[in-house]
């Protein structure tokens, strides 16, 4: 046997399988096998001549069935590693954490067996190399001839064409040895075998054909091979790991480390464990502050008015900052002695909404089932009368404060009650009146029908004295009236053509003689058939103190005034019939009609929501009868409600963004260290990566392993960071209970939860992918040698 000395590398079958050698001899039993190939550090190709016949190819060239391996892609050498050569290593090179049925199934998962023949065939080569009574142990539990058995079951799974041995029995005693030798000797009688060995006995005893090198040269060949051109018969299954085998793999690792796995991952889920609480913690306020404002607003109707304010929303934007400018104290103010002025209407747009019949009727058709009532607000007079002991007085339903018009001020607001005079009118006919609804009896009953109304009080029974006296009462000296000298009050309300005559001059004025009014066969007899007061939870209420009547008996009014000599020569006049003062616009005529009774277009009208959660689809109804209509004959509405909600639910969420980031700088930390703990993971597995190389593993598969290792710490970690988030809200709910009596603040909603998982398990992986890359370039020899 000739001896080849100080060789360097020997290159095997492969682009980065390399093994360091001081002295070997190859022996290998005659199959087709043309040269053995391998790739240098620096890139270039050598070619070890080991068969004879190789003058037709060009150095650097092996060809394996016909194909040049230069033209081999990374791909098919995985592909040729795992379906065509197996590998016995001096150190076992066996993966720790999984059992050794596992070690032999591995190739095969590589190769893409089902696991039904998978598992068969790796309990079967494990019996033939004669460990049947082990199955169930790992590579710890077993000698070294065991483990050195298990590498050979595992080198022959996947029934490889060549089987290349690398010194086989060094690790072992000669008795074990001798076994070792005669199990390989045994498997050599279907396939190649090439053994890497140091012992030139192994080689004389059990080798078909031995070859010498000497100085990067063959020196002896005990049985020259002479090649024979082939054609191309190269055709190889890829190979491909798939994630659950990956999953599998990094699952047994990390069960071998629970401590650390479970430190780590608690370390990561406290950015999870911040976010979730921050995130329970600002749905339940604002839970709170919905239902608050469900409860407060579900009574706030959506306003619309014949003339609406709009301020665009460049101007918001700027009266928001300057209002904010003077809060923080950094607002710029003007050192002069001079006043500015500025025309304010600049800054704002006045749209009149024009009340069509088109848009009254599809107002009035719509769903009771999302919308409850509808209250309209009429300015029309009552010109009402009542015989008193002081005989007919005039009387009024308000405060006797007119405008330049000589209307009386219709507005005039309670604390917190918007001020109506009518109380809306229910569009279901089965369900409770607003006004049963809204305001409790006190004394008397509920208005049975039209000519009833009621005399409204506030919550401590107080009602204007002004009030009382333009009712006809008698208050001089008196701090208190019964209900009983209320309810049962009965008033007229008389004609115009009766209530006003004309003067020599041409106007209007109102008529003197009152028991003429009364006596009137044409006047409207009505009755006080109730004092009410709003109820306790009620928030907002719309009728102010004072007499409150339904719409139906506006519209009486309408239709008994609408063609009277007062309401025609407005009709036909420029100016006030009252007062002979021109109108400032024609806003203020009609509106000056309405009081008079000559329309029955409403001044204001209020669309109350069923409920709060069906205020949307009130405002999607009246938006869909903007849809086809310009600008100028669309109808603009105010959601009081949607406006104060928006703005709580803004600062609420303005709130929570600025809580989430600073809590999202844990998670940033959690990545970074993810990062570090993942590159541990890589050098502590190096060897496995070297094991995975050699069986065919593409980069790809190497990645994925890592990959799958940081998806299962990410996803541990969100889980674990929910549960203790979850955990946490109890105490933290006790505690906020007895600061706040708000029960049950701290809510962890289920898609929170699900989106934090799901954030965990991304940033984890993306913190693990740059060390699951490196892992994917290392070296397979260097790996297989680390330690």
């Amino acid at each position: 046997m000739l001896e080849l000395k100080n060789i360097r590398k020997v290159y095997h079958v492969g682009d980065m399988d390399t093994i360091a050698l001081d002295d070997i001899s190859v022996a290998f039993r005659e199959k087709e096998f043309v040269a053995i190939l391998g790739t240098s550090g620096s890139g270039k190709t050598t070619c070890l001549n080991i068969i004879g016949g190789l003058d037709k190819y060009d150095s650097g060239d092996l060809v394996i069935k016909g194909k040049k391996t230069k033209d081999f892609k990374d791909i098919e050498w995985d592909s040729y590693r795992n379906n065509s050569v197996g590998f016995i290593f001096q150190s076992y090179n066996l993966i720790m954490h999984l059992s050794i049925v596992e070690n032999v199934e591995l190739g095969m998962t590589l190769s893409g067996v089902s696991k039904e023949q998978k598992h068969k065939r790796a309990i079967q080569v494990l019996e033939e190399v004669g460990l049947k009574d082990h199955l169930h142990k790992k590579p710890n539990q077993l000698s070294g001839g065991q483990m050195q058995r298990v590498a050979i079951a595992r080198a022959l799974a996947n029934d490889p064409e060549i089987l290349l041995c690398d010194e086989p029995t060094g690790a072992l005693d000669t008795a074990t040895s001798v076994q070792i030798m005669d199990l390989i000797k045994k498997v050599a009688g279907d396939r190649l075998v090439i053994m890497v060995t140091h012992n030139p006995e192994l080689a004389e005893q059990y080798a078909d054909r031995i070859i010498r090198f000497k100085d990067g040269n063959i020196i002896d060949d005990t049985n020259p091979h002479q090649e024979r051109p082939k054609e191309d018969q190269f055709n190889l299954k890829k190979t491909a790991m798939r994630f659950k085998t990956a999953f599998g793999l990094s699952l047994n690792n990390l069960k071998t480390k629970k401590g650390r796995t479970f430190l780590t991952s608690f370390a990561s889920s406290i950015g999870i464990i911040g976010i979730a609480v921050i995130l329970s913690l600002s749905s339940g306020f604002k839970e709170q502050i919905l239902q608050f404002q469900s409860d407060a607003m579900a009574d706030m109707p959506i306003i619309i008015t014949q003339s609406t304010q709009e301020i665009d929303e460049e101007t918001m934007h700027k009266l928001a900052n300057d209002r904010m400018a003077v809060v923080k104290g950094t607002a710029e103010f003007e050192d002069t002695d001079k006043v500015y002025l500025y025309d304010p209407s600049e800054n704002t747009q006045i749209h009149t909404n024009v009340f069509t019949d088109e848009f009254m009727e599809y107002l009035e058709s719509i769903n009771p089932e999302i919308c409850g009532s509808l209250g309209y607000t009429r300015l029309v007079n009552l010109n009402m009368v009542r015989n008193t002991d002081k005989g007919v007085v005039p009387v009024s339903i308000a405060s006797a404060s007119s405008n330049d018009n000589g209307m009386s001020s219709m507005m005039s607001s309670a604390t917190m009650s918007l001020g109506l005079s009518s109380y809306p009118k229910q569009l279901a006919d089965s369900s409770k009146s607003y006004l049963e609804k809204t305001y409790d009896v006190l004394a008397g009953e509920y208005p049975a029908n039209d000519n009833e109304v009621v005399l409204v009080i506030d919550e401590k029974n107080r009602i204007p004295q002004n009030v009382m006296e333009a009712l006809g009462f008698d208050t001089k000296d008196v701090e208190t009236i019964d209900f009983d000298d209320i309810v049962g009050t009965e008033m007229k309300i008389i004609p115009n053509n009766e209530y006003y005559v004309k003067t020599d001059m041409g106007n209007y004025i109102p008529a003197t003689d009152y028991q003429t009014m009364y006596d009137s066969k044409d006047a409207i007899d009505i009755k006080i058939a109730a004092v009410v007061r709003q109820k306790s939870n009620v928030t907002i209420g719309v009728l102010s103190t004072g007499i409150a009547y339904s719409d139906n008996l506006a519209g009486k009014i309408i239709e008994l005034n609408e063609e009277s000599d007062i309401v025609k020569a407005q009709e036909d006049s420029d100016v006030n019939v009252m007062t002979m003062q021109n109108f400032d616009d024609a806003t203020a005529k009609s509106q000056f009609l309405g009081y008079l009774g000559g329309t029955s277009i409403p001044y204001m009208i209020m669309v109350y929501p069923e409920t709060f959660e069906n205020k949307d689809l009130v405002l999607d109804y009246l938006d869909t009868y903007n849809e086809d209509k310009d600008s100028d004959d669309a109808i603009v509405y105010t959601d009081m409600a949607g406006t104060m909600s928006n703005m709580t639910s803004g600062i609420m969420d303005a709130i929570t963004i600025v809580l989430v980031a600073f809590a999202a700088i844990s998670l940033v930390v959690s990545l970074i260290m993810i990062c570090i703990i993942t590159y541990t993971s890589v050098l502590e597995r190096t060897k496995e990566i070297g094991v995975l190389r050699a069986l065919g593993a593409r980069k790809k598969d190497i990645t994925r392993v890592f990959d799958a290792e940081t998806f299962i710490l990410g996803l541990f970690s969100g889980i674990l960071g929910i549960v203790i988030a979850w955990l946490l809200t109890f105490p933290i709910n006790s505690v906020l209970y007895n600061m706040t009596d708000l029960e049950n603040v701290a809510k962890l909603r289920p898609e929170h939860a699900v989106l934090l998982v799901v954030i965990s398990t991304i940033l984890t992986v993306l913190g693990g992918h740059i060390p699951a890359r490196m892992a994917s370039k290392k070296d397979a020899v260097e790996a297989l040698r680390s330690e």
